[in-house]
């Protein structure tokens, strides 16, 4: 990435109340990003920083990618904005057929929203009014997972089962249970890819059926690797049985791909990689390549379909945002796809897949790491805590790994690892490398 000169930093950090940050902490050091190459960030004070979590799950195609740019300054020459309700623009039909020919079976149809949550929030309400206009409206209840991070709108954390993102904000929605996460770190630690042992939790969902009755529950939500929580790996069989048991009783069944999405795996989905389609998907992040806010859920032709009746001057579904398709944000989500395809960036995890798994396990002899999970190019390495200080050890490590020039995400006691899909094995080499010598130096 080609040296830039020094950027002063801002001389008053306190009117900018940072999301999921120690504010504190970070305004007595901050660690300010100022421009972005391929793999590398650059900070205020010229060091490079390699980028081992693209960003936040989402700059999968790295940084300032062509492409992307000349598209984005393109359509902001062209249109800038173009109302969504009851107007429409041609590049938000064109991204939306193109999603659709990229997602396998009948997930044929796309509804636009801005982030991973409103898209969960989306995902939920489609659910729900589904039943309802189908005669089922008794169907209401909502079935997530403990340990299932699914954005920060109500209905989110109230699916989601990460207990930091819920206990500060009181009353979570009516009407929502949870079945069990597929942590089983006696029988499935350390495991290279998919756990052999697990299948059997998917069965929870069938207490949670007898507990409430099936045909009170709408839908299940599940990741189907859950990501903020730490990397949790599916066992095998696990999402198969979830799909059969949710067929079984009329539950309709949404994987939340805001992080799996576009090429995660090594394939452009998680329905894809593990062969198991979902009635809802839920998308964000990769879909512009983290460059314009943008998301997107995708809805089987049933049901879109079930919607599309009564008199045609009607609105189907009163549900939609003052930015759903936005101009901008389409012609980056056209640029993405197709960087992606002259790429071959959705398989790039195949290609890669050993190389990073072995470079992820290479890190289990050293003292504090007490678990170790991969798939695709993800990877988690789990730290011992320390007693009366949760998050620490990690928090340290993150710190010190940004001065040795790697970016590492952290929750928890875990440190989680998803790099640019453009990562060469040099890259991998250095990021794994650097960060075996923090925590053989963290206390």
């Amino acid at each position: 990435m080609t040296a830039t000169t020094k950027i002063s930093r801002p001389n008053d950090l306190s009117a900018f109340w940072m999301p999921f940050t120690a504010n504190r902490q970070f305004k007595q050091a901050p660690r300010l990003l100022v421009s972005a190459e391929g793999m590398y960030y650059q900070t205020d004070d010229n060091r490079q920083i390699l980028d081992g979590t693209a960003g936040l799950w989402c700059c999968n195609a790295g940084h300032k990618r062509p492409k992307i740019v000349e598209a984005v300054k393109a359509q902001m020459d062209e249109l800038d904005y173009a109302p969504a309700f009851q107007m429409g623009h041609p590049k938000a039909f064109e991204l939306a057929s193109r999603l659709a020919q990229l997602m396998p079976g009948d997930l044929n149809h796309v509804f636009y929203t801005n982030s991973g949550s409103e898209s969960v929030e989306t995902a939920l309400k489609i659910a729900i009014a589904y039943h309802r206009a189908r005669g089922d409206g008794q169907r209401t209840r909502l079935i997530g997972r403990e340990r299932g991070y699914h954005g920060v709108n109500f209905g989110g954390i109230s699916v989601g089962g990460i207990s930091g993102n819920r206990k500060t904000f009181g009353q979570m929605l009516g009407g929502v249970d949870h079945i069990r996460h597929t942590y089983l770190p006696d029988e499935n630690g350390v495991t290279r890819g998919q756990p052999e042992h697990g299948a059997f939790l998917a069965d929870d969902l069938e207490r949670i059926c007898a507990l409430h009755d099936p045909s009170t529950i709408a839908a299940v939500i599940v990741e189907p690797v859950a990501g903020s929580t730490g990397v949790l790996i599916p066992p095998k069989g696990y999402l198969e049985r979830l799909r059969e048991i949710c067929t079984k009783h009329g539950i309709l069944l949404i994987f939340d791909e805001v992080i799996t999405g576009f090429g995660r795996l090594g394939a452009p989905f998680a329905v894809d990689y593990f062969g198991v389609q979902p009635d809802l998907v839920t998308t964000a992040k990769g879909l512009t390549n983290g460059t314009i806010p943008m998301g997107a859920v995708f809805a089987t032709d049933d049901i879109h379909d079930t919607f599309m009746s009564g008199p045609e001057n009607m609105i189907e579904l009163f549900h939609g945002y003052t930015y759903s398709g936005n101009p901008v944000a389409c012609a980056a989500g056209l640029a993405t796809l197709e960087t992606y395809e002259e790429d071959g960036l959705y398989t790039r995890g195949q290609e890669l897949g050993q190389y990073w798994e072995d470079a992820v396990h290479s890190l289990i002899d050293l003292p504090k790491v007490k678990d170790i999970r991969n798939l695709g190019l993800i990877g988690a390495i789990e730290l011992e805590g320390i007693e009366g200080f949760p998050t620490k050890r990690a928090f340290s490590a993150f710190l010190q790994a940004f001065e040795k020039g790697i970016l590492i995400r952290t929750t928890g006691d875990i440190i989680a690892l998803s790099p640019p899909l453009i990562i060469e094995k040099s890259h991998i080499d250095q990021l794994f490398g650097t960060l075996r010598d923090v925590l053989k130096e963290i206390d």
